[in-house]
């Protein structure tokens, strides 16, 4: 299965340090910058709404890029913070609890009681992340959390 879902086939920068994206595998989301913008000195120049209107498809169609590599935001973590903002459950938490939990992926799918596969795909963005999921891996962590201590 090819993987699109982190390439950008369009950019529309919006008022309000906000962006419009679509994706090559047919999803579009608006995503609000601004408390990145706000919190981060290396995006402050994006404050400048001139230059923050200059936003377009960038790195091979993998970022978001208002000065071509040099202010750039990766298209992965522009959809994981969209899918956040619109109340989903972003890729990049797999990502983290696995970290934090030192699993594999045959680790982390026994944990859960889903196929390694499954694991894959939520964490390669491939599948959005059901609800239920979530809440197993904050599940297992608080129950292992508390064996452990």
């Amino acid at each position: 299965m090819k993987n699109d879902v982190f390439k950008l086939t369009s950019v529309k920068p919006l008022d309000s340090l906000r962006l419009r994206l679509r994706y090559a595998d047919g999803a579009a989301f608006e995503v609000d910058l601004a408390d990145w913008i706000a919190a981060s000195k290396a995006l402050s120049a994006l404050k400048k709404p001139a230059l923050f209107m200059r936003g377009h498809v960038g790195g091979g169609r993998h970022s978001v890029a208002w000065v071509d590599d040099e202010l750039e935001l990766g298209a992965d973590n522009l959809r994981n913070l969209a899918v956040e903002q619109a109340g989903g459950i972003g890729h990049e938490r797999i990502w983290e609890w696995m970290h934090r939990n030192n699993f594999t992926l045959d680790a982390a799918a026994e944990a859960l009681g889903i196929s390694r596969r499954m694991i894959a795909y939520y964490r390669n963005g491939q599948k959005t992340i059901p609800r239920h999921v979530w809440l197993a891996c904050m599940g297992w962590e608080s129950l292992n959390l508390k064996q452990a201590a």
